[in-house]
């Protein structure tokens, strides 16, 4: 379980905080959905779970332990925007093993199961992917170093819609075994998968009930 008590981040550069008092906690094998518009500070947010922040007031736990920065970067696996602007690798094979030579073939033949890649020929250039299948390289990417959690920044950004269903049921069935928390100014589909799920404004954190927004939902739209 991870909680985040009375979290804030009031960089010096800035006149206002960009998160106010945050307080949430990711329950194993659930997946948590934060809807808010641009600038409202998700990604923020995803930085500090991920160690590449500080924050600046407030406490980040796993379990009953206090977390730093460097303890959080091994716990949580971020997948960014766009994560496909961020490939380094020049094949899949490659890509999964950057930074991790250990890496066994029983472990990349895994990683590329669970995000449903395992037809693919490893020695394929992750550029030679759809956007589709990019999306689910960086997941495995994540995936294959055993995080605690998966944080994902905008996962189904750019898609089609069936590319972005075909994502949201991937990390449906991802959710029976990791937590996740995604972050996104559009819910569409994500909701559907959402066990939990808040607002974010202005860097202020409210919760409100899926099964509220799913019945308020207009019948028929395609998000």
């Amino acid at each position: 379980m991870l909680y985040l008590k009375n979290l804030g981040y009031h960089p010096p550069a800035s006149h206002t905080e960009i998160l106010r008092s945050v307080n949430l906690e990711i329950v194993p094998q659930t997946l948590g959905l934060i809807i808010g518009p641009s600038g409202s500070g998700k990604t923020t947010l995803l930085e500090i779970l991920s160690g590449l922040a500080e924050p600046t007031s407030g406490q980040i736990s796993w379990r009953d332990r206090e977390l730093l920065p460097e303890q959080l970067r091994q716990l949580a696996g971020l997948v960014f925007q766009f994560p496909e602007r961020h490939f380094c690798g020049g094949t899949i094979l490659e890509e999964l093993r950057l930074g991790h030579p250990e890496i066994t073939t029983q472990q990349v033949e895994i990683a590329l199961e669970e995000v449903g890649l395992s037809h693919l020929n490893w020695l394929t250039s992750p550029y030679a992917l759809s956007g589709g299948q990019q999306r689910r390289l960086a997941l495995a990417v994540q995936l294959i170093r055993q995080p605690q959690i998966l944080l994902l920044d905008e996962p189904t950004a750019g898609l089609d819609w069936s590319m972005r269903r075909q994502l949201v049921a991937l990390l449906g069935k991802l959710k029976q075994h990791w937590s996740l928390l995604v972050v996104t100014h559009d819910a569409g589909e994500l909701m559907e998968v959402a066990d939990r799920a808040w607002t974010i404004e202005r860097g202020k954190v409210d919760e409100i009930d899926p099964q509220a927004w799913k019945m308020k939902r207009p019948q028929g739209v395609k998000s």
